[in-house]
């Protein structure tokens, strides 16, 4: 092996295991938030937490799944949608000092952000597409189980901490 390859590939590994722990933490910090934010939070309504259960929980309770918000983004309301994209953007501001640091640790959560909203959106738009392609949601939704399924990009932290519960 010569020098040029010995210094890349330790370059490449290390790429490599930041963007694994990105997507890990990435995961992680989805099952928290959605659990402890809100859920937790959100529970007392005068929080800002609370469009999620009050607002989000309710429209797709009445409409099997959908949440009509999706159809478009219309960034003068204050609603559901516009209240997630801040919280996301918020996100993506905190994690830019990260960047200089850790860049494929960054590029994990910045992808994973992207993939939750864009599968999330997906999925209260089209229920059949949810109910095959992200059945953990669909059935944190409409599975009638409670606390569970807290995760809408991979059910990764579900299944680690025992929150997964399939609907029979």
């Amino acid at each position: 092996m010569d020098i040029k390859t010995a210094c890349i590939l330790p370059m490449y590994l290390t790429f490599a295991i930041q963007f694994l722990l990105g997507l890990l933490y990435a995961n992680a910090s989805e099952w928290l938030m959605h659990r402890y934010l809100l859920h937790g939070l959100g529970k007392n309504r005068s929080s800002f937490w609370a469009y999620h259960l009050y607002e989000h929980h309710a429209v797709c309770r009445r409409h099997a799944m959908v949440d009509p918000g999706y159809r478009a983004m219309v960034l003068t309301a204050w609603n559901t949608q516009t209240k997630e994209l801040l919280v996301l953007a918020v996100i993506v501001l905190l994690h830019v000092p990260v960047c200089f640091f850790f860049p494929a640790f960054t590029l994990a959560v910045y992808v994973t952000l992207a993939l939750y909203y864009h599968k999330h959106r997906k999925a209260h738009l089209d229920p059949v597409w949810a109910k095959q392609h992200l059945r953990w949601h669909y059935e944190h939704h409409l599975g009638g189980h409670g606390p569970a399924n807290w995760c809408v990009t991979w059910p990764w932290f579900d299944y680690l901490m025992g929150t997964r519960v399939k609907q029979r």
